[in-house]
C-alpha cells in the first residue's frame, strides 16, 4: 500500500501541491479567524451538582453572580468623602444606562460591609452583564471597559468575565510570541541538521500547513459544537512540533535513498514504504491518545482533544501527501543551497560507518547490550527518583494566580481577599428549592455554624426558591472552601426541600471527582489503542507492552518534576509564576494524553528501523544496534526541535501553559535519551527473540493485516519457546 501511495503522489505531485497551496490560503484567511470564534469557558461538568445548581438558580431566580468586579481605590480619600463618592456615583450612573449592563450593586446602595475595605479607602461594585452566554458577556465587557473608570480614582477590573477576557487575550499573545521565537530558531537548527537551506525549509512548510489546516478544521468543528480557545495552544504546539518531526524523518530517509543511487521516483516510493509507514503509525497513535480526552464531559478537555486530533492528523496527512509531492519536484535539489559546516565534511553521501552498523549510536547500543542489567537498573532507579514527588501531588482548581502578578483580575482578587471583610469574591451558592423563604431560616442558621463559614446571606428569593451566599476565609481553591463545600453537602435538607451546593469552590470539587471517575477509562483507551497499533506495526505482543511501561516511566518522571516545581514552588522566580501549593487536575490529564502519544512517537521511530533490520537479518543484537544508529541522530534532532517549539510557550504569561511546557520538555528529554538510547537497547537485549513473539493466531493476523515496511507477505517467524540471551 505504501509503495503504491508513493507512486501515486509522484504522478499527482503538482495537483497535491496546488491543493496544499489552497489549504494554506484558506487557513491564513478564514482559518485564522478561529481566534474570534471559539469560546472561553467549558470547565464544568454539565451533570455535576454545581452545574445543576447554577442552571436551576438561573431558571428560577434569574442569572446570579458577579460578572465584573470594579474596584475603585484612593490613597487619600475615603468612600464617605465627596472626592471619592462623586466620581463613583457618576461612573455607576453611566453604567446603569448602558444596554450591556443588567444590574450594578454598590456599597452606596446596600451599605453592605463586605463592599468596603477595612481602611475605607476602597470599594467595589458588582456588575452583572446582560449577555445570555459567556462569549456575549466577554464581548460586552470589551465594549464596556472604558466606562468603568472613575476620574481621580484608581480603577482595577476583576471578576469572572474580566478573567476570561484576560486569559483569552494572553493566550493569543502567548501563541504569537511562541511562534515568533520558535520559527527562527527552528530554521537555524534545521540548517545545522540538514546542512542545506532547501532541506531545512521543508519541515517548516509542513509545520505551517499543519497549523493552518488545523485552524480550518477546528473552525469547522466549532460550527457544530463548542470549542474552547485553549485548543489553539494544543494545535500550535502539537501541530507544529509533530509536523517538523515527521518531515525530519521523511526528508532524512529520502536523502538516504538518493544517496544510495536511486532515482527520485524510486526514492519517494521507498521513503513512503518505510518512513511513510512509520509516520502513519505514529500519527494514528498520537491522535488516538488525544481522542481519549473526548470521554470527559468538560468542553475544555474535549476541545483539547479535538484540537490535538486535528493538528496531529493534518500533520500526518501533510507528511504523507504534500511532503512527498514536494520531494518529487525537488529531487536532488533537496540538497541545494548547502551551508558549509566543518563537522559534516566528508559525510555528505555515503556514511559508510552507518551502513556497516558502526557509528556513535551503534557503539552506545552495543555498550548497553553488553551490560544490560546495570543499565536497566540504573535508569529505572533514576526515573523512579524523578517521579517520587508525584506521590505527594495535591489537586486544586485554578484561579487568577495563573495570570501574571500584575494582571488586573488577579490584583482585584488578591486585594479583596486581603483588604475587605469576608475576603472572598466567590461565595459558595446554596440553592434551596421546594419550600418558602420562611422555612429556610432554620437551615440558614445551621449553615452559619459550619466550620470555616464567615457569613450567610440571602442572595435571591422568589416563590419556593431561595439562594444563599456563603462566604468563608481564604481562597476559593483553598482547603477551607473545599471543607465547607463537603460540610454543606452533608447537611440535612429542610423537610420537603431540595438543596444544591454550587459556586466556584463546589465546581472545583466536582471537577476533581469527574476527572477521577473517568481517568481509568482514559488510560484504558490509550493503552488499548497503543497496544493494537504497535502490534499491527511490529507483529509482537511483547514490544507494545514494553512500550506502554516505558511511556509510564518517562511520564512519571515528568509529573514528578512538575510537582516539585509548580506545586512546591522551586524555580518559580526563574520561570516567573506564583506557586499555589496544588496542581489543577486537568493539567495532568492533558499532559498524560499528549506525552503518552509523543513517547510512543519516538518508540515507533526507533522500532520501525529495528524491525526493518530484524526482517532482513534475523539478528536481534545487530538489528538494535543498526536501528539505533540509523534513528538515534534523527530522534535526538526531532526531540531538540520539539523542545524549541515547546520552550516558546514557557515564555508566556499563563502559568498553566508554563506547567505543560516544562512537563513536556522533561518528558521529551527523558524519552529521547534515557529511554530510547539506554532502556530500549537494554530490554531488547535481555528479551532477545522474545521481542518479536506473538501467539500463532495473532502472528497470522499480523502476516495478513499488519502495517509492514514491505509489499511482500510477512515471513513466518519461528515460535520462540525460550528467551534468547545471545545473538
Amino acid at each position: 500500500m505504501f509503495a503504491w501511495w508513493g507512486r501515486v503522489v509522484v504522478r499527482a505531485r503538482w495537483a497535491v501541491l496546488a491543493a496544499a497551496a489552497v489549504l494554506m490560503a484558506v487557513g491564513a484567511t478564514w482559518g485564522a479567524g478561529v481566534f474570534g470564534e471559539l469560546t472561553g469557558g467549558g470547565f464544568d461538568d454539565p451533570a455535576s451538582e454545581s452545574s445543576r445548581a447554577a442552571e436551576r438558580a438561573t431558571a428560577e431566580l434569574g442569572r446570579q453572580g458577579a460578572d465584573v468586579i470594579v474596584l475603585w481605590s484612593s490613597d487619600t480619600a475615603t468612600v464617605d468623602q465627596p472626592a471619592f463618592r462623586d466620581p463613583v456615583a457618576g461612573a455607576v450612573t453611566t453604567l446603569r444606562q448602558r444596554a450591556e449592563v443588567a444590574t450594578v450593586t454598590t456599597w452606596y446602595d446596600t451599605s453592605a460591609p463586605a463592599l468596603v475595605a477595612t481602611d475605607r479607602k476602597a470599594t467595589y461594585a458588582v456588575v452583572k452583564l446582560a449577555g445570555a452566554d459567556e462569549d456575549t458577556r466577554i464581548a460586552q465587557y470589551e465594549r464596556l471597559r472604558p466606562a468603568l473608570d472613575a476620574p481621580g480614582l484608581r480603577t482595577e477590573i476583576g471578576g469572572t468575565v474580566a478573567f476570561q477576557y484576560e486569559a483569552n487575550t494572553r493566550t493569543t499573545e502567548d501563541i504569537t510570541r511562541a511562534e515568533l521565537l520558535s520559527m527562527p530558531v527552528l530554521l537555524v537548527l534545521l540548517v545545522l541538521i540538514f546542512g542545506g537551506l532547501v532541506a531545512a525549509t521543508t519541515p517548516l512548510v509542513i509545520g505551517g500547513l499543519a497549523v493552518l489546516g488545523a485552524f480550518v478544521a477546528v473552525r469547522l468543528l466549532n460550527l457544530v459544537t463548542d470549542v474552547s480557545i485553549f485548543a489553539i495552544n494544543v494545535i500550535t504546539l502539537i501541530g507544529l512540533g509533530l509536523a517538523v518531526d515527521y518531515a525530519l524523518f521523511v526528508v532524512s530517509r529520502f536523502r538516504e535513498e538518493l544517496a544510495a543511487g536511486r532515482s527520485t521516483a524510486e526514492a519517494v516510493r521507498r521513503t513512503m514504504l518505510t518512513a511513510g509507514r512509520t509516520v502513519l503509525v505514529s500519527g494514528l497513535t498520537v491522535a488516538l491518545a488525544m481522542a481519549s480526552l473526548l470521554i470527559f464531559p468538560q468542553a475544555f478537555l474535549r476541545s483539547m482533544g479535538l484540537g490535538g486530533m486535528a493538528a496531529v492528523l493534518i500533520a500526518m496527512l501533510a507528511a504523507l501527501t504534500v511532503l512527498p509531492a514536494l520531494l518529487a519536484v525537488l529531487g536532488h535539489r533537496i540538497d541545494a543551497v548547502r551551508v558549509p559546516l566543518p563537522w559534516r565534511r566528508g559525510t555528505r553521501r555515503g556514511r559508510p560507518a552507518e551502513a556497516a552498523g558502526g557509528g556513535a549510536w551503534a557503539r552506545i547500543a552495543r555498550s548497553v547490550m553488553r551490560r544490560p542489567v546495570p543499565y536497566l537498573i540504573g535508569v529505572a532507579v533514576l526515573l523512579v527518583v524523578l517521579a517520587t514527588p508525584f506521590t505527594r501531588i495535591t489537586f486544586g482548581g485554578f484561579d487568577e494566580r495563573v495570570l501574571p502578578a500584575d494582571a488586573a483580575p488577579r490584583v482585584v482578587s488578591e486585594r479583596i481577599a486581603e483588604e475587605f471583610p469576608g475576603g472572598s469574591v466567590a461565595p459558595i451558592d446554596v440553592l434551596v428549592s421546594g419550600v418558602p423563604a420562611e422555612a429556610v431560616r432554620p437551615f440558614t442558621e445551621r449553615v452559619s455554624t459550619v466550620a470555616g463559614v464567615t457569613a450567610v446571606q440571602v442572595a435571591a428569593s422568589r416563590g419556593d426558591t431561595t439562594l444563599l451566599a456563603v462566604t468563608y476565609r481564604g481562597e476559593p481553591t483553598g482547603d477551607t472552601a473545599q471543607d465547607v463545600v463537603r460540610e454543606l453537602r452533608g447537611l440535612p435538607a429542610p423537610a420537603g426541600a431540595e438543596v444544591l451546593v454550587g459556586g466556584r469552590s463546589a465546581a472545583d470539587r466536582d471537577l476533581l471527582d469527574s476527572l477521577t471517575d473517568r481517568l481509568p477509562w482514559m488510560a484504558l483507551l490509550m493503552a488499548g489503542a497503543t497496544l493494537l497499533l504497535l502490534f499491527l506495526a511490529f507483529g509482537s505482543v511483547v514490544l507494545p507492552l514494553k512500550a506502554v511501561l516505558m511511556n509510564l516511566l518517562s511520564i512519571g518522571a515528568s509529573f514528578g518534576v512538575v510537582v516539585w516545581i509548580f506545586q512546591d514552588g522551586h524555580l518559580s522566580d526563574l520561570l516567573g509564576f506564583t506557586p499555589t501549593g496544588f496542581i489543577d487536575p486537568s493539567n495532568p490529564i492533558l499532559m498524560l494524553a499528549m506525552l503518552f502519544g509523543l513517547a510512543t512517537d519516538y518508540e515507533v521511530f526507533l522500532l520501525s528501523r529495528v524491525r526493518e533490520e530484524w526482517d532482513r537479518t534475523g539478528d536481534n543484537t545487530a538489528s538494535v544496534a543498526l536501528g539505533l544508529q540509523r534513528t538515534g541522530r534523527i530522534i535526538t534532532a526531532a526531540a531538540l526541535l520539539l523542545i524549541v517549539v515547546v520552550a516558546g510557550f514557557t515564555t508566556g504569561g499563563m502559568s498553566y501553559i508554563k506547567l505543560i511546557g516544562v512537563g513536556m520538555i522533561v518528558a521529551i528529554v527523558v524519552d529521547a535519551t534515557l529511554v530510547r538510547a539506554l532502556l530500549v537497547p537494554a530490554t531488547m537485549r535481555l528479551l532477545g527473540r522474545w521481542n518479536w513473539w506473538a501467539p500463532g493466531p495473532l502472528a497470522r493476523v499480523y502476516r495478513r493485516y499488519g502495517i509492514r515496511e514491505t509489499d511482500e507477505p510477512a515471513p513466518a517467524v519461528p515460535e520462540t519457546r525460550h528467551p534468547a540471551f545471545t545473538r
